[in-house]
């Protein structure tokens, strides 16, 4: 099971850090991405579980840091200097093999937790 957690409503410039409980598997790649109304869902970052690689949208890169804490099986999205072009629904996703930025690569998707940023 995957639940994220930690959205809620920041200015723009702010930060929010969110999280999301996973089985732990070591093989296993875990993915961010979000929807924003109107939109298709896009990949955001991404971190294998075993040796925490990471990968990140341009839109992000710099900004955002995707972490994993293999103790307590939590992965986190901390999200700074957030726009109001990051206001969207966020997930988190798993998958086995590579960290890839299509959304159908991911076979498992926990619920949504909203991000909005006001400007």
């Amino acid at each position: 099971q995957l639940q994220a957690s930690g959205g809620g409503l920041v200015q723009a410039g702010g930060s929010l850090r969110l999280s999301c409980a996973t089985s732990g598997r070591t093989n296993y790649v875990m993915g961010w991405f979000r929807q924003a109304p109107g939109k298709q869902r896009e990949f955001v970052a991404g971190i294998t579980w075993n040796w925490g690689t990471t990968v990140y949208a341009d839109s992000v890169k710099g900004r955002f840091i995707v972490s994993r804490d293999k103790a307590s099986r939590m992965v986190y999205l901390q999200m700074n200097s957030l726009k109001p072009e990051d206001t969207a629904d966020y997930y988190c996703t798993t998958r086995s093999g590579d960290i890839t930025s299509n959304a159908s690569d991911y076979p498992w998707w926990g619920q949504g937790t909203q991000v909005t940023v006001s400007s």
